[in-house]
């Protein structure tokens, strides 16, 4: 029998087995006194469809889906691959700034990704690529965000990769760790509302991605309790790669990953193989579902990957890393490596087939870099329009300022690469 709600007295029953304290309503009694801990019998499993050679482990089980379905996901794989190289390449020749790769996670992206109804809000962290591509996000809409161009949605006021499509409803990517997390379960009651409005059309959740680092932070704490009391719709997809930044999840956690968590705030909770693009997409499909199902509810999602790539260009992991480490895992299993042999093993794929893909794709790439390389940045007023519906008369003598500075020292301020240069501030002066 559970209380009722906001029930603050004790409710005892006749026999004394159990008492229905507000805080722990099926609790029974006894007279053993033992400190729980989780030991490794109660690990959680991890949920795979099919092994590191691409075998389907239970033959009873196929995956479902039309070759055209297994050639996208394949082709949204690789796309963020040789993207991810050519752009680490570009930021060490001084090109952009920075730039985060999702070398071995692509599959969870994509897997998760392609389960997903396009028009499911989603709140990325910064390695979800394989999300943007699915979705249908474009060469261009990455490399021109990254260059920071006039073509930018965001204006060039964001760093590298901090992507976002309000088109394909991606909310923009914040450097701050975790502000996602909470941000994506208010979304979801939003969506909890609307669903229930509209009881004709298809539901949708929210989809939250973040790495088992930002899981430390208190915004993650915060988000799925909100999420939990108020059964919001959202799916919190955990990448868990090993490591945050430089800390392995040996330091990180005690607990049985971030799975355990999930079921201490009474979330369903499942763990799956996220180099294994099937159960990735079959978990979060079900996923989905469930957040659905009387009303609303949230569903924790740890998809077990590792890193193979540094933190970021500004990271090195081989100071905290054996490079044989990260080889060993190159070699012996990854998403992209995964699908692949599943594929040959079908009869759709070979070498040849690998060979035209690859140069395809990374020739749209150089295309798309190359045609970013010459746009111009942003003009200069877009430091302090759009912060307030008019510049206010602070802002107006603050770029009354810097435009009496850059024509004093104009050999200082070249800018010959932005858009418009220095007029721009004039412009918006006479606005």
């Amino acid at each position: 029998m559970r209380a009722e709600r906001g029930c603050c007295a004790l409710d005892a029953s006749r026999d004394g087995v159990h008492v229905n304290f507000p805080g722990a309503v099926n609790s029974l009694f006894t007279t053993d006194l033992a400190f729980k801990r989780a030991t490794e019998k109660d690990a959680m499993p991890t949920y795979r469809y099919i092994d590191q050679e691409g075998v389907v482990v239970d033959q009873s089980r196929q995956p479902g889906l039309s070759d055209a379905d297994v050639l996208k996901i394949y082709r949204d794989m690789v796309t963020v691959s040789i993207m991810d190289l050519i752009m680490f390449d570009a930021q060490r020749q001084g090109k952009i700034s920075f730039y985060m790769v999702s070398a071995g996670e692509e599959g969870v992206c994509v897997g998760s990704s392609s389960a997903l109804n396009p028009r499911d809000p989603v709140f990325a962290q910064y390695r979800e690529h394989g999300v943007y591509i699915h979705r249908g996000v474009t060469l261009d809409g990455f490399i021109q965000q990254c260059f920071s161009t006039t073509n930018d949605t965001g204006k060039g006021r964001n760093m590298p990769v901090h992507y976002g499509s309000k088109e394909h409803h991606i909310h923009t990517v914040s450097s701050t760790l975790a502000t996602q997390i909470p941000q994506a379960s208010g979304a979801a009651y939003a969506m909890k509302l609307e669903n229930m409005r509209n009881p004709t059309e298809e539901g949708r959740v929210v989809a939250c991605y973040f790495g088992e680092g930002a899981a430390s932070e208190g915004d993650f704490h915060a988000a799925l309790n909100i999420a939990a009391t108020r059964s919001c719709p959202v799916l919190f997809i955990c990448r868990n790669n090993g490591y945050a930044i430089s800390t392995p999840t040996l330091d990180q956690y005690r607990g049985d990953g971030i799975a355990s968590r999930g079921v201490g705030y009474g979330i369903d909770t499942v763990r799956v193989d996220g180099n294994d693009i099937f159960a990735m997409r079959e978990v979060t499909k079900q996923a989905r579902a469930l957040a659905l199902r009387d009303g609303g509810r949230p569903v924790l999602i740890e998809a077990m990957s590792y890193r193979v790539s540094h933190h970021s260009t500004s990271d090195d992991s081989f100071a905290y890393r054996a490079k044989v480490e990260v080889e060993d895992w190159k070699r012996r299993d990854n998403p992209i490596t995964r699908l692949r042999k599943w594929m040959e093993n079908e009869g759709l794929w070979n070498e040849e087939k690998e060979k035209e893909l690859r140069s395809e794709l990374r020739a749209d790439i150089l295309r798309s870099y190359r045609k970013a390389e010459k746009e111009k940045k942003p003009a200069l007023a877009g430091v302090m329009t759009d912060v307030y519906e008019a510049l206010t008369e602070e802002q107006r003598e603050q770029m009354g300022r810097l435009k009496g500075l850059i024509e004093r020292y104009p050999a200082e301020y070249d800018l010959s690469d932005m858009d418009g240069g220095v007029e721009t501030l004039d412009e918006a002066l006479r606005q």
